[in-house]
């Protein structure tokens, strides 16, 4: 049994967020999501920008907001985003989510597709300009984890590097490993999942490779690009657990054909699956290939910013690609999903095994 737990520290997060991930300038217009369940994050990261010289503005949401919104919004409210929001975000100069595992209420998965295709411009506005991504460690997500609320607080400091007496450093040795990863991937045209959960093809010719060192998501560590999108030939079965729009899906099995989803399964969350998949044109092709690259998250915990940085896990995307890569897949979906090569799995490129069960075996 671990000893010595390190208590959540959300002033240090707070640091990180607004001189590491955001680089907070003065003058600067930030907004700072989150709900209300992450007030003493939230304020924290405002009186760090305040102190950094930037314009903190905050945006609150209280826990079901979104799904009360999807429920009970008219068509016309649901189907558009005001011009006035849109205007908003775009005065803005970047922007960080803080996101929290809360108990959400139930809502057709149709109307959640919905609201998310209508809110698209609003996230193709955030996404062109700085913006990060963390999350604020609450009981539920404790339980959701497994863990003891002491325990989910150890593991979301180590997971942040937040145990280093310098965190930047931390993240700039990450960095540099992730460096050489992508200096042999990046010579590589077609990658291959393979293990007891894939047979999967897919092609990366041409595509950069981009080094997610903890500046967007906060924790990170991984590599990922965006695949071609005609590309993916084969099947794969994520055996860890992700939610979509709060909603848990088990067991997710697609099968592609020319890049695009032919046949989708699930264990669990079938419903939610499906509607997803069925979002937008775009939200049946793949917007992204990661590899998780993070030993200091070795279990998942039931909330994807953690999971798929696990070590030796892949994780896919269905929907929208990130233009930085060379990926051209546009949707209202981004969604990943995760498969564990770490008892069996391999990763080869171009034929020639790279990793193997969650170890790299290949320069």
């Amino acid at each position: 049994m671990q000893t010595n737990l390190l208590a959540y520290d959300p002033a240090k997060h707070a640091q990180l967020i607004t001189h590491y991930c955001l680089s907070a300038q003065p003058n600067e217009r930030l907004l700072v999501g989150g709900s209300t369940a992450s007030l003493p994050l939230v304020g924290e990261v405002h009186r760090a920008m305040l102190r950094a010289g930037a314009r903190p503005v905050l945006r609150l949401t209280y826990p079901g907001q979104d799904e009360d919104f999807a429920a009970l919004a008219s068509d016309a409210v649901l189907d558009n985003v005001h011009a006035a929001d849109l205007e908003d975000v775009r005065g803005l100069d970047g922007s960080v989510r803080i996101i929290v595992s809360e108990d959400l209420p139930e809502v057709d998965p149709r109307r959640r597709a919905r609201l998310l295709a209508a809110r698209a411009p609003l996230q193709s506005a955030r996404a062109r300009k700085k913006w990060s991504l963390t999350l604020y460690p609450t009981p539920h997500g404790a339980r959701k984890a497994g863990m003891t609320p002491e325990q989910y607080e150890d593991f979301v400091m180590r997971a942040m590097s937040l145990d280093r007496a310098d965190p930047v450093a931390a993240w700039g040795e990450l960095r540099e490993r992730q460096a050489q990863l992508i200096e042999r991937i990046s010579r590589a045209d077609q990658v291959q999942i393979q293990s007891a959960n894939a047979d999967l093809t897919l092609s990366v010719k041409g595509r950069t490779w981009a080094n997610s060192d903890g500046k967007r998501n906060m924790p990170s560590g991984e590599i990922f690009t965006g695949p071609l999108e005609d590309s993916a030939s084969g099947w794969v079965r994520f055996d860890i657990p992700a939610t979509y729009q709060g909603v848990m899906v088990r067991g997710a099995r697609l099968e592609f054909k020319e890049g695009k989803v032919v046949a989708a399964t699930a264990d669990e969350g079938q419903d939610t699956l499906l509607a997803a998949l069925d979002t937008d044109p775009g939200a049946r092709f793949l917007g992204e290939l990661g590899i998780g690259t993070n030993d200091g998250i070795q279990q998942p915990s039931g909330n994807i910013l953690f999971d798929e940085k696990i070590g030796g896990t892949v994780h896919l995307a269905v929907g929208r690609s990130y233009p930085e890569t060379g990926g051209t897949n546009e949707s209202a979906v981004h969604w990943d999903l995760i498969t564990d090569l770490r008892n069996g799995g391999r990763l080869l490129l171009d034929g020639e095994v790279w990793q193997e069960n969650g170890v790299f075996v290949a320069g």
